[in-house]
């Protein structure tokens, strides 16, 4: 259970025969197993050498064991001297396959959408609405913290229902969720954003619509 860093002009040449050639330059315990290695921008082009991260598949007695399966760990290895230093360290979903390391000022994440870049967004609560064509019913919600735009909506069995959801919040992370448990639907709405779900109604009664990420008081 070792990350080894090695000399590869050093390793050819003891491979060669040269007995004084040493192939090691350093050795570093992780715990423990390390099944899977990834270097820092080492799947592009720019790979710089910095870190290595080790995913390890055995924690052994590292942490509380919840059940049959436990947790396991990353550490992240600082590879850029001849020492080796471990810089991080912290558990994980078991079984980790696969990591990726980049540098930070590549990351360029969304914080809020723009509402204009979604066609079927509901734009305002006055177009909140249950629309039928048919047996094809489009349920028109916006979720505004802490409510929805509709405390219930009615449907008839059989009906195809396509419930579409606009987050009308423009603060960062207060993001809404949507969930009708007996449906098997969950789905998250980000701050500006429009998502929908297409079911059919096929077991009549009445059921809770629920916001499963909290987002406010009296969410």
């Amino acid at each position: 259970s070792q990350i080894v860093k090695w000399n590869v002009e050093a390793a050819i040449k003891s491979y060669k025969g040269d007995k004084a050639a040493k192939p090691v330059v350093d050795r570093l315990d992780v715990h423990y197993q390390p099944g899977h290695g990834f270097t820092s921008m080492g799947e592009t082009k720019e790979s710089d050498g910095r870190y290595f991260i080790s995913d390890n598949k055995f924690s052994k007695d590292r942490f509380l064991p919840v059940g049959p399966l436990h947790a396991e760990t990353a550490q992240l290895i600082d590879i850029s001297g001849d020492k080796m230093k471990l810089v991080a360290d912290h558990s994980v979903y078991s079984e980790p396959h696969d990591s990726i390391i980049v540098r930070r000022d590549i990351i360029k994440t969304r914080q809020v959408y723009n509402l204009d870049e979604f066609p079927n967004a509901v734009m305002d609560p006055k177009d909140s609405g249950v629309f039928r064509n048919g047996k094809k019913v489009t349920v028109e919600l916006i979720s505004q913290a802490p409510a929805f735009s509709m405390r219930e909506f009615k449907v008839k069995k059989g009906d195809e229902i396509t419930l579409i959801l606009t987050n009308h919040d423009k603060v960062e992370d207060l993001t809404h969720g949507f969930g009708i448990p007996k449906y098997d639907i969950q789905f998250i709405v980000n701050p500006q954003e429009t998502k929908s779900v297409t079911f059919v109604a096929d077991k009549p009664g009445v059921y809770w619509c629920y916001c499963t990420n909290f987002c406010h008081a009296l969410h």
